[in-house]
């Protein structure tokens, strides 16, 4: 009797503490559900808020949804307000400068790691002094290097400097992840067969790809949110980024705000996409530092 006693005695202790741990199961869940209620609030708000009138947005209806849905908002706001070409120009500055920063970043850390030769270190910490510097306090040198080179009014007046300003960035990512790989896989390669590029492209590359979305969503975000640089180095509506794109139409439209949430939404919604895509690849990059570290 004794033991059978002491057996549904644990037997109901076991299921007590059950019940408690899925009740603090279901209170973290709503926790969390609230906080991303609250996150993605914004969302929703700016996307309804390029569906709507001037009556609903300021009074009528708020939060809610659209009485009468206004996708004209989003015709308006491309062919009025210019925005697919500004879309476009960024989409093209972004593409060229992730393209440029990535592969300067690969082949100058190769060079800084897997290559011995005098002045490397000197040559690293030259790099790394591209962190110290606010990028819209070299404003004025640039302007005059540009407008000497004649480059004022291109696409290079902004891809130059974006490039040269994620450089530094990007190598030290790109270090950190370069370090950690073993030299036998370079020597295996060389006895392979394979020569610098051979073993630059066919080894380190492919094992460099969460370093590579790391500095991919870090350039893109510099580009495609840079203001000051696209607003005093461009002055000619062919060559306009999105963020200047939309500045102007909230001067041109003083009453009519539904165009002008729809651009911020067409503004918002890539980067929100892109960091969907590599969000994988950015979690694997922060846990190895983690481990590394």
């Amino acid at each position: 009797m004794v033991k059978l006693n002491d057996i549904f005695v644990n037997r109901n202790k076991k299921s007590g503490n059950l019940v408690k741990s899925k009740g603090k199961e279901v209170w973290v869940y709503i926790l969390f559900g609230i906080w991303a209620l609250i996150n993605l609030f914004p969302i929703y708000w700016m996307f309804t808020f390029s569906l709507k009138s001037n009556g609903e947005i300021f009074g009528e209806n708020v939060a809610g949804l659209p009485r009468e849905w206004l996708w004209s908002n989003y015709k308006r706001a491309m062919a009025v307000g210019n925005i697919g070409r500004y879309f476009a120009n960024s989409v093209f500055i972004a593409i060229v400068t992730i393209v440029i920063v990535m592969l300067v970043s690969l082949m100058a850390t190769f060079a800084l790691t897997r290559f011995i030769w005098k002045g490397r270190k000197q040559m690293n910490k030259f790099f790394m002094l591209g962190l110290t510097i606010p990028i819209h306090a070299s404003i004025v040198p640039i302007y005059v290097i540009l407008s000497k080179l004649s480059l004022l009014n291109t696409y290079s007046a902004l891809i130059i400097p974006y490039s040269a300003f994620s450089l530094a960035m990007g190598i030290l990512v790109c270090t950190g992840f370069m370090q950690d790989l073993p030299m036998e896989l370079d020597e295996a390669a060389c006895i392979d067969g394979c020569g610098a590029w051979g073993i630059f492209f066919r080894i380190i590359v492919p094992l460099m790809k969460p370093a590579v979305a790391t500095v991919s969503i870090y350039t893109f975000l510099q580009c495609w949110n840079e203001l000051m640089f696209s607003t005093i180095f461009i002055s000619d509506s062919t060559h306009k980024t999105l963020p200047v794109g939309v500045q102007a139409l909230s001067g041109q439209y003083m009453t009519e705000w539904g165009p002008i949430g729809a651009a911020l939404v067409i503004a918002t919604f890539p980067t929100l996409i892109f960091y969907a895509f590599f969000s994988k690849r950015i979690q694997e990059s922060f846990i190895t530092g983690a481990i590394k570290g």
